[in-house]
């Protein structure tokens, strides 16, 4: 039985390597929903083509397909068309291949196992503006998502501490390598010989894991160095 209540009728197009679950799919799609399915496509490059023939409204992309996979698809769909909704459907809940697919541009993403009706539903709420995403799948997205932003966040707590090993001394010639003073003139500031200013420099390279004095000054920008922090060292 078709459903009711959806006053417009999107135009699908199937791509999927697997011929019995695309039959499946469009015989479910006609009988079940008012939705229409304009065609199937065996790959990916044949599906692009029907893709910019037809203009579908929503494409169902198979994710693991031979030659050319469904993420790369979805990619290539969308330069030439933004309007193109997709819906990601594979056999796998891996979190990582459902980040991949809503980060190139998927608005849904399901499993082959899941439903008929969910695929329906699901079909529905994206015609309508909405992504769409089972909760079980949601929330292995989102931990995915939670723990490469923690990782991140770590990664860079770890880098910006490197500042943190610098004397006080070495502080105070980053500092002024930061202004674009030169090692002569960081002697002159300092009071030191300029051969002391380069064990200072060589030693600032060993800790901050750069190669020269540009990537140093860089590092120290970019991990909001902003001068002499007043630590309490002694000075060397």
């Amino acid at each position: 039985m078709r459903r009711m209540g959806i006053h417009s009728s999107a135009r699908i197009l199937i791509i999927d390597d697997n011929y019995e679950h695309a039959t499946g799919i469009r015989e479910l799609v006609n009988l079940e929903s008012n939705h229409e399915v304009i065609g199937t496509a065996a790959n990916a490059d044949i599906g692009i083509s029907l893709v910019k023939k037809y203009r579908p409204n929503i494409v169902l992309m198979d994710v693991n397909m031979p030659e050319k996979d469904g993420i790369t698809a979805i990619q290539e769909i969308k330069k030439f068309d933004e309007t193109v909704k997709v819906i990601a459907v594979t056999g796998y809940d891996d979190p990582d291949l459902i980040y991949r697919a809503m980060k190139v541009g998927a608005k849904g993403y399901i499993l082959k196992t899941m439903a008929a009706s969910q695929l329906i539903y699901a079909i529905d709420e994206i015609f309508s503006g909405k992504i769409y995403l089972p909760s079980v799948l949601a929330a292995k997205f989102f931990d995915k998502f939670q723990n490469d932003f923690t990782d991140e966040v770590k990664t860079y707590e770890e880098e910006e501490n490197l500042l943190n090993y610098l004397t006080q001394r070495e502080e105070e010639v980053l500092d002024l390598l930061t202004k674009g003073i030169t090692y002569k003139g960081v002697a002159q500031q300092l009071f030191i010989s300029e051969t002391t200013v380069k064990t200072h420099v060589n030693n600032i390279f060993q800790k901050l894991q750069v190669n020269d004095r540009t990537q140093a000054v860089l590092y120290a920008i970019h991990h909001g160095y902003k001068g002499k922090r007043n630590k309490i060292k002694a000075a060397v």
